[in-house]
């Protein structure tokens, strides 16, 4: 079945990979021959480090905000700050920091910028003090019941919302979905996450809790061989996972188009192949890569 819908990626670190983009997104623009036709780039999101209200994994970026903020204006992409920060309290509201985030942000662009959130408190904050963001629901929620998700899609605030990984492939529920709900999906395509897992909430909420700056032990991961990390080959072998064939074959015709792509926490080396996997053609992949890894000024490792 073929369809004329376009997937539009959501890609990881806004500010973690910054010079990774700053070479990437010139090369899909003056390359476009290099990519699939069937698919853009709809935001890049992410936190700096230190950031309080930041949550789901731990920013590390560094870069000048006014330096990212440009990058997206250039290249017309909307910026989403990663504020899914699970634990916020009422004094939280007014860190510095964050809130300048959101003043420069909030129409640095065009297009409008959005905001991944978990916490009620904190978006009736922003949505009073910054009316002008979008808001995606977080997949930190991890809402593993089919009623529960159907209100959170109903919800009017967001205009995303991210489902656990373990509904990706639940296509009756969503073959069930009306064509507005199916507009406002986001589906995590390559979680490495243990597909048994339960404990993942606590897993975020100990990313909240360092964010805040609280002294706590790391959250323990009981999956089998989690000592190894994250492996892109491993996560294409979970029962979640959605690679280039499911999105064009079986999501696009159904009337999903909204993708996300994990890996704040990972280096450029594998952001690179993430970016390599699912929008470059095959027979361009090792031209690209030359081209990213040949620029003296990045350092992919």
């Amino acid at each position: 079945m073929k369809t004329t819908e376009k997937a539009i990626y959501h890609l990881p670190g806004l500010f973690e990979f910054y010079e990774l983009y700053r070479i990437f997104l010139p090369l899909f623009r003056e390359h476009r021959e290099y990519f699939y036709e069937w698919c853009d780039i709809g935001s890049i999101y992410g936190s700096p480090s230190d950031c309080l209200w930041g949550g789901g994994r731990v920013g590390f970026g560094e870069n000048n905000y006014r330096e990212v903020v440009e990058l997206m204006k250039e290249f017309n992409i909307s910026s989403r700050l990663t504020f899914s920060n699970s634990l916020l309290k009422e004094e939280h509201l007014s860190d510095k920091k964050c809130n300048l985030l959101c003043q420069i942000f909030e129409n640095s662009s065009k297009v409008k910028n959005g905001i991944i959130i978990y916490s009620d408190l904190l978006l009736e904050y922003i949505k009073n003090r910054y009316p002008e963001f979008y808001f995606v629901s977080s997949t930190t929620k991890v809402i593993t019941d089919w009623k529960d998700f159907i209100d959170e899609t109903n919800r009017k605030d967001f205009l995303y919302i991210v489902p656990d990984f373990r509904f990706n492939r639940k296509y009756d529920l969503l073959d069930s979905l009306t064509p507005e709900q199916m507009k406002k999906v986001e589906f995590l395509c390559n979680e490495c996450c243990w597909f048994k897992c339960k404990d993942r909430k606590k897993c975020y909420e100990n990313v909240s809790r360092k964010n805040l700056g609280e002294k706590c032990p790391d959250h323990q991961c009981k999956a089998p061989d989690s000592n190894y990390g994250y492996v892109f080959s491993k996560a294409m072998k979970n029962p979640g996972f959605i690679g280039v064939e499911d999105i064009k074959n079986k999501y696009l015709p159904m009337g999903f188009t909204n993708f996300k792509i994990e890996g704040r926490s990972l280096g450029s080396a594998l952001i690179l192949e993430f970016l390599l996997y699912y929008m470059t053609k095959p027979e361009f992949q090792l031209e690209v890569r030359e081209k990213i890894y040949l620029d003296s000024t990045l350092d992919l490792f």
